[in-house]
């Protein structure tokens, strides 16, 4: 990553950086976020702008971990200088990657404790190398790392007026990052990376050569399907958030659940066939429950209350 200086920028100097950092993110979000971009539509201003800074941050540090053409160890250096340049801006010294005038933004305008972005990162380290969860517990932890921290910084962003938010917030990432492994767990396999657990595989009988083999049959029906359930169980746990969220914030987590938990239904639409096609909702269907996610935040904005 190139250098700039340590020292701290110039107010105005910050001021160019910093919109010049948010279009870099907005830009980032609305080309990769296929399934949370449309959702941000839901948001105005610096709510909007915040959500694009966070998936942008999200979005580099998987890229750094998943760029194959470095070797592990390599990756595993850069994870490490960007985790240096990530704390040096939160100190307040000048961004050294074009994203991080809006992440300084971001954490100091919501008050986003930085833990939680330097969790994220430990999450990426997580995936480096192979990858065979063996027990749910150990799943959680990584889901927490990956996904629950996200919805943590979330909630921060939309604003929240009880407590109980923080493990409704969990519960929400622990949902849509089962849905993601469930989705794409051909496409995992193949970079070595297992995360259906083995204490399940093995209560099904299902084995790691036959996730290789892409093997569908009475056995991954069934392990698949008491995957499913368990999903379902964290998004009716997590859809408690939304009493918890102020007004604002409510149609993007709605919008965000329908999308994912609409992945989940094709899944089980398709006789749980995650090896063949991608699965995927089309743009029609995105489209439409984002289209009533920005309704109801527009006519919250003009009228003070909540549609239902």
């Amino acid at each position: 990553m190139k250098t700039l200086s340590a020292d701290r920028l110039p107010p105005a100097a910050a001021k160019v950086a910093l919109k010049q950092s948010q279009a870099y993110c907005r830009k980032l979000a609305k080309r990769a976020a296929k399934n949370f971009y449309v959702s941000f539509l839901t948001l105005s201003g610096d709510k909007f702008r915040a959500m694009c800074a966070l998936y942008a941050f999200m979005r580099i540090c998987d890229d750094i971990g998943d760029d194959t053409s470095m070797p592990q160890d390599a990756r595993r250096a850069a994870l490490q200088e960007w985790r240096g340049d990530v704390i040096d801006a939160l100190d307040g010294a000048a961004p050294r990657h074009p994203a991080l005038p809006a992440l300084q933004d971001l954490v100091t305008r919501f008050e986003i404790p930085r833990e939680y972005l330097l969790a994220a990162i430990d999450g990426v380290q997580m995936d480096l190398g192979e990858v065979n969860m063996r027990t749910f517990a150990e799943l959680s932890r990584y889901c927490y790392h990956v996904a629950g921290v996200v919805g943590l910084c979330c909630i921060h962003i939309w604003g929240f007026h009880d407590e109980r938010a923080k493990e409704a917030a969990i519960d929400c990432g622990m949902a849509l990052q089962l849905t993601n492994i469930l989705r794409d767990i051909k496409e995992d396999a193949r970079m070595g990376r297992i995360y259906l657990p083995e204490e399940d595989r093995t209560r099904f009988g299902y084995a790691l050569d036959d996730i290789l083999a892409e093997c569908r049959d009475d056995r991954f029906q069934e392990l698949m399907r008491f995957e499913v359930a368990r999903a379902r169980e964290y998004y009716n746990r997590g859809r408690r958030l939304d009493a918890f969220l102020d007004p604002a914030g409510r149609p993007i987590l709605d919008a965000m659940l329908r999308i994912y938990g609409g992945l989940l239904d094709e899944i089980e639409h398709r006789g749980y066939d995650v090896y063949g096609s991608r699965i995927r909702l089309s743009a029609p269907r995105k489209l439409a429950i984002a289209g009533t996610a920005v309704l109801r935040s527009r006519w919250y904005r003009v009228t003070g209350r909540v549609a239902n």
